[in-house]
């Protein structure tokens, strides 16, 4: 099959000729386009390379996409040659390669991160982190995953404000804003880039810094994919020990004590920016109830800090499993509570901080919830988590995002649902479930005046519009960045994954 591409590749060598109309550059031939530029860094269906790379996406939804090839491209001029490829057609303003970037392929929706009957560029081979010789600037390769990153650290005494599971990418994750542990300290995940390494829809290989396409830089900062594909983040990086931190179990029957824990906890949280919580409610096969599952962390080794001290309280505990530990053992631990390979769905809003209006939502959720239990391998999850007013005083100390928050919104909460489950068929009830609760959940913190316009890109559904939660001022940057550095418009029309700005 190959030497039968190899031939007409080179005869295309990533151009089109004039008798070929665009009708004519079918998938095939942007794959064979690649082939005869990239080799064996280009597979197809049923090779072991490209059946690895399938078998590396999170949700089973991504999985079942079947590209016509997957590029797996080992550094930036790679990715420029493979851009190059797909981005020449007959006529400058006529595109029809459509395709993907993947980076962890973390994000659970089918097309997320993966197309079908298009190309797939997967930069998993890309992983390499580095630190600079003045320690200060970790330079983190676009197809890492945070274990990565923190086991790499760890061994050298010092930390990035990363992301919270150890089998999440650092590209998605940061792109799209990012919420670490540290963010109290350092404000979201893209607050610490000092610098991006993008490859533009031309081909060309930049970097996007304060002082060089300032623009852009800004636009990247929860802009997600749409500007072009970033080959390298090169983060803020500080001295870092072991930490505090681990989940403790608890009955559902301690639900109204938890709530008021946790509303007086994200007040606080601006007194000790060391600290961090998920507040979750979960409920697998197999139980009867929910439970209620926090995760804690304290970014510094001192075991059972004062401002957790309500929550340590509360019992009975069903499990303990905090300790003195190191980053990559705590995010190796949250993963385990988000295995790989089932189907899924997500939502998110935010609301403001109050006990009533939280423990509304949760009657919701378990109203919703509780007629999916007889379905197969189900597991939902819902976590409140703290956004306190020093994470965005963190965020415009370090040059601001382009998410839209700002200290004026105060104290507020994201609320995360997670529905997962095994068989296909049971999709349209997942999704319909999931859609009923964010409708009621709006509705009902609408009418209070407690309803937030943001949304957290990462936590999203397909069918959310995160970018709009920027705010108008926000999103017209972003276009306007994006018609600057794509004026065809190449990572809104030929990739249709992710959220688009127009």
């Amino acid at each position: 099959m190959k030497a039968h591409i190899v031939v007409l590749g080179l005869f295309l060598m990533c151009t089109v000729d004039a008798e070929f109309s665009q009708e004519v550059l079918a998938p095939k031939s942007c794959c064979s386009n690649l082939f005869a530029a990239l080799g064996d860094k280009v597979s197809f269906l049923h090779e072991a390379a490209y059946n690895v790379s399938l078998a590396s996406y999170w949700s089973q939804q991504e999985q079942e996409v079947a590209p016509s090839c997957i590029v797996r491209p080992n550094s930036p001029g790679d990715v420029s040659t493979a851009i190059k490829c797909l981005t020449k057609g007959e006529e400058e303003h006529l595109r029809t390669c459509q395709f993907a970037i993947k980076g962890g392929g973390h994000m659970m929706w089918a097309g997320a991160a993966n197309i079908a009957a298009g190309v797939t560029i997967d930069l998993a081979a890309m992983n390499n982190v580095s630190v600079n010789a003045a320690r200060t600037i970790t330079s983190v390769a676009a197809g890492a995953i945070w274990l990565d990153v923190y086991s790499h650290l760890d061994a050298l005494g010092l930390a990035v404000s990363g992301g919270r599971d150890s089998n999440v990418g650092v590209a998605g994750l940061t792109l799209g804003g990012g919420l670490s542990y540290f963010a109290p300290r350092f404000g979201f995940v893209c607050d610490n880039v000092v610098n991006y390494e993008v490859v533009l829809a031309s081909g060309e290989v930049v970097n996007s810094n304060a002082s060089s396409r300032s623009d852009l830089f800004l636009a990247l900062k929860g802009g997600s994919n749409n500007f072009g594909v970033v080959t390298r983040f090169d983060f803020r990086t500080f001295p870092q020990g072991n930490i505090w931190g681990g989940s403790i179990g608890y009955e559902i029957s301690t639900k109204d004590q938890q709530l008021d824990a946790f509303s007086h906890f994200t007040d606080a949280n601006n007194d000790d920016s060391y600290a961090a919580l998920i507040h979750a409610y979960a409920w697998m096969d197999g139980h009867d109830d929910w439970l209620i599952s926090n995760t804690y962390a304290y970014t510094k080794p001192e075991a059972y800090p004062k401002i957790f001290a309500t929550f340590m309280s509360i019992t009975p505990q069903i499990f303990n499993q905090v300790r003195i530990t190191t980053m990559t053992a705590l995010a190796i631990e949250m993963d385990g509570s988000n295995p790989a390979g089932d189907r899924q769905v997500y939502v998110t809003v935010t609301v403001a901080n109050n006990v009533s209006l939280l423990s509304q939502v949760f009657a919701i959720a378990d109203t919703l919830l509780g007629p999916l239990k007889n379905k197969s391998g189900l597991r939902y999850a819902m976590a409140y988590q703290t956004m306190p007013q020093c994470v965005m005083t963190r965020s415009l100390a370090s040059g601001g995002n382009a998410l839209g928050l700002v200290p004026e919104d105060g104290n507020i909460v994201l609320i995360f649902l997670d529905i997962s489950w095994k068989k296909s068929a049971d999709d349209k009830i997942m999704n319909t479930q999931a859609r009923s609760f964010l409708e009621q959940v709006e509705t009902l913190a609408a009418g209070l005046g407690m309803l937030h316009k943001w949304k957290y890109l990462n936590y999203a559904a397909q069918w959310q519009d995160p970018i709009a939660g920027y705010g108008h001022e926000n999103r017209e940057k972003l276009r306007t960045a994006s018609r600057k550095y794509d004026p065809d418009q190449v990572f809104q029309k030929q990739v249709p994954g992710g959220y688009k700005l127009f």
